[in-house]
């Protein structure tokens, strides 16, 4: 009959059409996460977004314990310890796992390397912005030489020992592995410290070589970096030990990678 001839035609069509494979869409921001400190924590940032949700989340990660320059040594051997040996500490830029008692100044040694370079805004070593576990990270002493206070692009010369890093005379750009811990790092520091209490209001920026001024580039790059390098393991693992043990505090962007994109 013809009525089921054209049924027939209808389901055959369908049938071509659902064996057909569709282009894999292009990845976009991060999915939104649920964490079980969103009803606690969290509970007044839930639902904002845009600069209510980054005044919202200052205020939430202000409150905090502070330390001493000196006691981020022993602090960095606990957050940053490799999971595979705890005699050591796997270093930010080249994820080299080294012993935790090679930490000083000498060539072969780990020392204290502050993402948010600590020129950029002067506030040097002072307890605050300078001591902040969430963005101080063990690093080889050369490597972290080689970054020195240069702001994050994509581009450059490889890095000796730098697992894959990269720079050029006014940036740095780290192995794939480190780039979202960096971004969601610099990104904390932006909202934690914002000029109301006695620092620099810290923010990042479209530029690079910013020198002494208070802000960090490129944020679209960052931003980029970000989506394509999520929280890994040990990262949510350092974030929940700094909360646990030392500062109080988390890192909204390592639980909610989506307000990234909802801020910036």
């Amino acid at each position: 009959m013809p009525g089921t001839r054209i049924r027939t035609l209808a389901l055959t069509a369908a049938g071509l059409l659902a064996a057909v494979t569709l282009p894999t869409a292009t990845a976009g921001p991060a999915s939104a996460t649920t964490t079980a400190y969103d009803s606690t924590y969290y509970k007044n940032a839930i639902g904002k977004s845009g600069a209510s949700l980054k005044s919202s989340l200052h205020t939430i990660i202000s409150s905090q314990t502070k330390i001493s320059y000196s006691a981020v040594w022993n602090a960095l051997k606990v957050t940053d310890q490799d999971p595979n040996n705890s005699n050591n500490v796997i270093l930010l830029y080249s994820g080299v796992s080294r012993a935790k008692s090679l930490n000083g100044g000498d060539v072969g040694d780990w020392n204290r390397e502050h993402t948010w370079a600590k020129s950029h805004g002067d506030f040097g070593e002072v307890t605050g912005p300078g001591t902040d576990l969430h963005h101080l990270r063990p690093a080889d002493v050369q490597v972290n030489g080689v970054r020195g206070n240069k702001d994050f692009d994509n581009g450059g010369s490889s890095v000796t020992g730098g697992g894959g890093s990269l720079t050029d005379s006014d940036s740095f750009e780290p192995r794939d592995a480190d780039k979202g811990d960096v971004a969601r790092m610099i990104l904390y520091m932006a909202v934690r410290y914002d000029g109301g209490d006695g620092f620099a209001d810290l923010e990042p920026n479209e530029k690079v070589d910013n020198g002494s001024a208070a802000y960090i580039g490129k944020l679209s790059v960052l931003k980029q970096w970000s989506d394509e390098d999520p929280p890994s393991a040990f990262e949510e693992k350092r974030n929940q030990v700094i909360y646990d043990t030392y500062q109080h505090n988390r890192n909204p962007f390592i639980d909610h990678p989506e307000w990234v994109e909802s801020i910036w």
